[in-house]
């Protein structure tokens, strides 16, 4: 849905919602005229208890319609409508190419088959991105949520035990595996590991053949 069709939809609602409402207050408006009409015309004194219950009847009934329309209910559908429209136009806004994910200011992409560490980063960025790096919470469980032991970033090929992501910075917050980084078999670059844990990363050699993920920061 464009955005021309999503706000003249909503006009139109508030047109036959205004327009209900003037019919409902035209009717009970008439009804009452006509009572009073009648009365006056009559040689006998107004049974103004009668009047009464009759409006109040009138009022309940007009309640009862107004429920019927759902008021909230269709509110609450444009509401719904509008901001999957702004979803779909932020996606669209992210130029994420076919077969990558936006998350949270970046396009992802996840593989379908297995490399060495430095053959996956190489794949990244011949399309313009890199292996994964993790800045935050959300972005470890979004890169879990892959469930399969998969490349992420970070390595510390270049100093033994000294961890940093691919654009050079160093590690801060991680989340390595109970008893992780060992080292054990020269093992110099890191993946998202045991996927049901929250804290899940291994290291292991680079050589090994593993999935990857690689990220695309788009600009603000």
């Amino acid at each position: 849905m464009t955005p021309d069709a999503s706000s003249k939809k909503e006009k139109l609602f508030g047109l036959v919602v205004v327009s209900f409402g003037l019919l409902c207050v035209l009717q009970a408006a008439l009804n009452i005229s006509l009572r009073l009409a009648l009365y006056s015309s009559s040689a006998k004194t107004p049974d103004f208890e009668v009047i009464i219950k009759n409006l109040t009847e009138e009022g309940e009934d007009l309640k009862r319609k107004l429920s019927f329309f759902d008021l909230e209910a269709s509110i609450k559908n444009l509401t719904e409508e509008r901001e999957d429209l702004k979803r779909k136009l932020s996606s669209c806004a992210t130029n994420c190419k076919p077969q990558w994910v936006y998350f949270k200011h970046s396009c992802y992409y996840f593989s379908q088959y297995v490399k060495s560490w430095q053959k996956s980063r190489d794949f990244c960025q011949q399309r313009g991105a890199d292996l994964m790096i993790i800045n935050s919470k959300e972005e470890q469980d979004f890169g879990s949520q892959y469930k399969r032991n998969t490349w992420i970033g970070l390595t510390d090929s270049e100093t033994e035990r000294i961890w940093k992501w691919v654009d050079g910075t160093a590690l801060g917050t991680s989340y390595w595996y109970l008893g992780e980084p060992n080292n054990n078999n020269d093992e110099d670059c890191a993946e998202i590991w045991d996927y049901e844990k929250e804290k899940n990363w291994n290291d292991v050699p680079c050589k090994k053949q593993s999935y990857w993920i690689c990220e695309k920061v788009v600009p603000p």
